[in-house]
């Protein structure tokens, strides 16, 4: 009876601490990463990824050559319609031709480095798994809008002598820019889902 309230006495003290073995360490909580395991929920846990400084670069260098292409746009369509409405008239000049082409030149290199730096970031982004129905229907969209490009530019000079030909070379780069409008509002942070 005596040993069992010398022990009692002992486990209330303040120091009741200082009487333990030191092996007997008090058990603390695992810190760091063991910490954040998730329980297992039968789904396969996601996958880090780690992308590179290129793809920074590679994403600024696109979203300027983006923002490049709405003034472009612009401009290629005043100088269409006037380029379409001299060709109708008969009293084309060879300055707006030459505008015309020049303007084109211009959209298409800057749709050359945009689906370059798009392409190759959106593979080194292929693991990530937020977002990547988002950014695959907008790579999909923008090489849709580089076909439909790639055709106009293909029938631009035959339209000269063709009214045909010159309606389908509208309508081809209308549609193409349409396409390409709706895939660079998509990634506007309001509207992007990812």
């Amino acid at each position: 009876m005596l040993l069992q309230l010398a022990l009692a006495a002992a486990l209330a003290s303040p120091d009741a601490d200082s009487l333990a073995p030191k092996s007997m360490a008090p058990i603390v909580a695992p810190v760091g990463a063991r910490a954040m395991v998730p329980a297992d929920t039968g789904k396969p846990r996601a996958r880090a990824t780690v992308l590179s400084d290129a793809y920074d670069t590679r994403l600024t260098i696109h979203r300027w050559a983006s923002y490049a292409t709405l003034p472009i746009f612009g401009a290629q369509a005043i100088v269409g319609q006037r380029l379409y409405d001299a060709e109708n008239k008969g009293t084309t000049t060879q300055g707006l031709r030459d505008t015309h082409r020049a303007v084109a030149y211009a959209l298409g290199t800057l749709f050359a480095v945009n689906t370059v730096t798009g392409t190759l970031n959106w593979w080194e982004t292929r693991h990530q798994v937020k977002g990547r129905t988002w950014r695959t229907v907008h790579a999909a969209l923008m090489l849709a809008a580089d076909a439909g490009f790639a055709y106009t530019a293909s029938i631009g000079s035959s339209g000269r002598y063709d009214y045909k030909v010159r309606d389908r070379h509208r309508t081809a780069a209308e549609l193409s820019a349409a396409t390409a409008l709706v895939s660079y509002i998509m990634m506007w942070s309001p509207i992007r889902r990812d």
